[in-house]
């Protein structure tokens, strides 16, 4: 089928159409479940684990047994994923993780999860993504690029360093086994927490939309006469790009990530539609509006720093065990959690409230 589409339409808009379709997918299953790292961490930092980590749990393991079983299965192999062959930066993963980890938790909220909520009539979470985006691409092309290169540049390793299961040796099938032991996990936190099942098959939708963009891309590179990059979903420069295809002059190709930012949206809308979650919500003052312009810059920078967003680095990247991206990963909650008990916490303690 995808065969016939490409003879009749080209590479590029199937490319686009491709994204859009996974987006709206991924949109509608994020809003349903509260999909979000940050919300998780935010769990952790109180110490009461609940309903946030089991949906992430359960999006998070989706995604590398998805990832893993395709593998397996012979529907993709990882040759021309970036993470794994090109050099890599851990200095670019620790500061990008801990910055972003910290941007999120101003903004409350992670990069997908910014553009699901604006979807939804959340003005706070539409700045914080504007800023965002603008932050992401001034870091990647612009006046900041010379810096976040620096930094990138001061402790890197080879891409043949970067590949978990080879250094563990416990190939693709040890990581499908791992994946199962994070579900279980989530297992048991949604029982003893009663998160009802409709939550698991959508977060489940979260991680499995992780896996498919991945198959999706792959399968594209491999028959497409074009150079397609093999990747899976982030947020952090199809969010730059979107910004620069909207404000630049009419002509650019479509691209996979420019179909998936809208459908994120229209996705998102939808399930908010159905669900009766819509709801226009402003800022409350001044302050609220400097924290939320700050998490976004920070957000934005440490995002290309890092090589990718939450879902970006944090879940794609791990689902193919990129020891960087694990890395981010980890980096991101300990940003996270310290940002609530540095700021948040101390607030709340003395009656404030957090908007």
């Amino acid at each position: 089928m995808l065969d016939r589409l490409l003879d009749l339409i080209g590479d590029q808009y199937v490319l686009a159409i491709g994204g859009a379709v996974i987006g709206i997918l991924f949109g509608a299953f994020s809003q349903y479940s509260r999909f979000c790292l940050r919300s998780a961490t935010l769990e952790v930092a109180h110490r009461r684990v609940g309903e946030k980590m089991a949906v992430w749990l359960f999006a998070f393991s989706t995604a590398l047994i998805a990832t893993q079983g395709l593998i397996l299965l012979g529907d993709f192999n990882t040759g021309a994923v970036r993470q794994l062959n090109n050099a890599g930066s851990l200095s670019g993963a620790i500061i990008g993780g801990l910055m972003f980890g910290c941007g999120m938790t101003l903004t409350r909220a992670c990069a997908s999860r910014m553009l699901v909520l604006s979807a939804t009539g959340n003005l706070r979470a539409l700045l914080s993504g504007l800023v965002f985006a603008v932050m992401a691409q001034v870091a990647r092309d612009g006046a900041l690029s010379p810096l976040r290169e620096k930094i990138n540049g001061w402790w890197t390793i080879d891409g043949s360093a970067r590949d978990l299961l080879a250094i563990f040796h416990l190939g693709n099938s040890g990581g499908l086994v791992f994946g199962l032991l994070w579900l279980a996990a989530g297992v048991v936190i949604a029982v003893k927490v009663g998160v009802k099942l409709r939550y698991w098959f959508a977060a489940a939708g979260v991680g499995l939309m992780v896996a498919v963009a991945w198959w999706f891309n792959f399968y594209m590179a491999s028959t497409s006469f074009e150079m397609v990059p093999v990747h899976a979903l982030s947020f952090t420069s199809p969010s730059a790009d979107m910004l620069m295809f909207v404000v630049s002059r009419p002509g650019a190709a479509l691209t996979f990530d420019l179909g998936l930012i809208p459908g994120v949206v229209v996705g998102a809308f939808m399930s908010g539609a159905l669900g009766g979650d819509l709801k226009l919500e402003g800022f409350e003052g001044g302050a609220s509006m400097r924290r939320y312009i700050l998490g976004g810059c920070l957000m934005g920078f440490g995002g290309v720093l890092a090589g990718g967003c939450a879902v970006g680095a944090g879940v794609s990247g791990a689902s193919v065990f990129a020891m960087t991206s694990w890395i981010v990963l980890w980096s991101m909650w300990v940003g996270g959690v310290l940002t609530d008990r540095l700021v948040d916490q101390p607030k709340e303690k003395q009656g404030y409230a957090l908007a």
